[in-house]
């Protein structure tokens, strides 16, 4: 796209600004491709675009109306107010962008003229969405909670004739680390909902479940959960969080919706990332088809749970392994062809359940597939492999099978 424009504007850089996510993360890189010097970081300072101009990019008012001609209906866009308090956030952490997007950690950004500002061009708004990427750590935590309050987003607020429910939502999480007690007591006096608590990894197991019990104690009982996998976890790991937020809900009456979500490095050129300390492509990709059934997230109740992910990492793994014609179009109760597919799947032994999935994970297309069908010297993986060809074979090729591999 960069190269296009450059041809557009006939080599003259400076009629092309380039930015965004991937100006700051890859600076180098891009200029290297390109030959276009990027910006970086957030545009919070008089200048940045245009030396014409003495215009702050991040003190802007959101236009809501470019949106106007969209065919989707964005809802944050028609009943909500968005922006930030703060910016930035105080941890390094290596699969997060943050530190390098927003590099300076900035306690407070007025939220009242923001808002003002949004009230007399676009008019009053439901809900109040912020993207603050840490604002438990911010020293001037109260006085957002208290602007927060004044600006009407109070718990139970009601909003405009019909009296809709008012929504608070820090919509980047907050940070269980840094979290206390006061937080949550501030937190329960807002229109809060959902709070959103990431669960990283399974070493803040016991901090993560004292944080929804303070949660739980001061009446914020609409949570949500980030669920970060394919770094450094397993697919165990990986299940147990979920089956926490599971318990957690029936323990303490509460409905946590978790997202899991595929890390992938910072650098990366393409979505094909596998950490292959504790996954392998095959599973990483079938906890994708899992999570579009599920629309991306993870429902409150046990028995969905369970019919999804199993009953215990055992099952999880059994699911893993599942053809994609099967695991995507499962019913209430399995059906007959997931029933033969489990009686063979499990027949195999240890080291042909791991040779599967070295096939699975190297065979990613139809024909390389059916080669391996084809050609695998053992009959006992050849019957299971025919439960993941996506369509039979043509009929030559078919008659072939059916005597065997040669």
């Amino acid at each position: 796209t960069i190269l296009h424009y450059k041809k557009v504007v006939r080599g003259d850089l400076s009629r092309l600004l380039v930015g965004g996510i991937m100006s700051s993360l890859e600076p180098e890189a891009l200029w290297q491709e390109t030959g276009v010097v990027p910006k970086t970081g957030v545009l919070n300072y008089p200048n940045a675009l245009d030396d014409n101009t003495d215009l702050v990019v991040d003190e802007m008012i959101p236009d809501y109306s470019l949106f106007d001609e969209q065919e989707y209906g964005y809802t944050l866009l028609k009943d909500s107010y968005f922006g930030y308090s703060t910016r930035g956030c105080v941890h390094k952490c290596d699969f997060c962008g943050v530190h390098r997007l927003e590099p300076k950690f900035i306690e407070y950004q007025g939220l009242k003229p923001f808002i003002k500002g949004i009230n007399e061009r676009f008019g009053e708004k439901a809900h109040l969405v912020l993207f603050d990427n840490n604002i438990l750590a911010s020293s001037k935590f109260d006085e957002i909670i208290s602007d927060i309050l004044d600006l009407g987003f109070h718990k139970d607020a009601k909003f405009g004739p019909t009296r809709k429910q008012r929504h608070l939502d820090f919509n980047q999480g907050t940070d269980s680390r840094l979290m206390t007690e006061h937080h949550v007591e501030m937190l329960s006096k807002t229109a809060i909902s959902p709070l959103r608590i990431a669960f990283d990894s399974i070493r803040y197991k016991e901090l993560y479940c004292e944080k929804i019990k303070l949660a739980a104690k001061y009446g914020i009982r609409n949570l949500s959960n980030y669920i970060l996998y394919n770094h450094k976890d397993t697919p165990e790991d990986f299940w147990e969080r979920l089956k926490i937020n599971i318990d957690l809900n029936e323990d303490y009456d509460l409905k946590i919706y978790s997202f899991p979500m595929k890390y992938i490095p910072l650098d990366a050129k393409d979505r094909t990332y596998v950490d292959e300390s504790g996954w392998n492509w095959y599973f990483v990709r079938n906890v994708q088809r899992i999570l579009n059934v599920m629309k991306g997230s993870v429902m409150t109740g046990r028995e969905f749970f369970y019919r999804a992910f199993g009953e215990n990492v055992e099952e999880f793994r059994t699911i893993l392994h599942m053809p994609e014609k099967i695991l995507m179009f499962r019913k209430h109760e399995p059906q007959a062809e997931e029933k033969a597919w489990l009686n063979k799947f499990n027949t195999l032994t240890k080291s042909e359940k791991e040779e599967l999935i070295s096939i699975l994970s190297t065979c990613r297309t139809k024909v390389t597939l059916q080669k391996a069908y084809i050609e695998y010297p053992s009959k006992t993986l050849r019957e299971i492999l025919a439960y993941y060809l996506p369509e039979l074979p043509n009929a030559p090729l078919l008659e072939l099978l059916k005597g065997g591999a040669s």
